[in-house]
């Protein structure tokens, strides 16, 4: 991790955890064997007999963000610009991420713009501090602020905006089962809050020019 890290970012974002030692392969396989009798099916059977050890995997691409440092992804930035200082945005990158109350699935995609003050950052780093965040146990407004905050610190921005639109199988699949519901959350810090015309700019660039009903978090 880059030294020039704020101390604040590094406690607020390691990159794991972990109260107490990880569980062996061997518990998270029998874990799942358990929910399946639960579920009142025979985990012997044919057709689950597999299906531990392949939760158990699908699980470690699920939750592979535990183990990035989200704050080092930032760490290399390019101070050769000619100037520019002009706004920045990714917009469209997709994720998949799973709520921390429900364990399924929150599917959608994410803003992300900044407005440099003296660097800028590769755009494939930003894609990535999404799915380091996405890839964990999460609820969406705390993956909205997670990501414009570690910009804010790292890069030291004029700005930054951060837009997310997911639909959450918690709701749509179970309990009150409304599909086609979008949650959509921002955070939006330094000149992204304080100058309107800043945050317009970075709205219509995005598509929702009319986000004032944004949830800003």
């Amino acid at each position: 991790m880059d030294k020039k890290t704020p101390a604040k970012l590094k406690q607020a974002y390691p990159q794991a955890r972990r109260a107490e030692p990880k569980p062996s392969r061997a518990e998270a396989e029998a874990a799942v064997r358990t929910l399946i009798q639960w579920a009142g099916d025979d985990p012997d059977r044919e057709g689950l007999v597999d299906t531990p050890s392949r939760v158990v995997r699908a699980y470690e691409e699920f939750f592979a963000g535990y183990e990035v440092d989200a704050v080092d992804l930032l760490s290399r930035t390019f101070e050769e610009t000619d100037g520019y200082d002009e706004m920045i945005v990714l917009r469209d990158i997709r994720f998949s991420s799973h709520c921390e109350h429900h364990m399924v699935p929150i599917i959608g995609k994410v803003h992300v713009g900044y407005l440099p003050k003296k660097r800028v950052v590769g755009i494939s780093k930003i894609a990535r501090l999404v799915e380091a965040f996405a890839r964990r146990l999460q609820i969406q407004e705390k993956l909205t602020a997670q990501i414009a905050n570690t910009i804010d610190e790292v890069l030291d921005p004029e700005g930054v905006g951060v837009v997310v639109e997911a639909a959450h199988q918690c709701m749509t699949t179970r309990g009150v089962r409304k599909p086609g519901a979008t949650l959509v959350t921002s955070r939006m810090l330094g000149s992204f809050r304080a100058d309107p015309a800043t945050r317009r700019e970075f709205l219509s660039m995005i598509g929702n020019p009319a986000s004032g009903q944004l949830s800003n978090v």
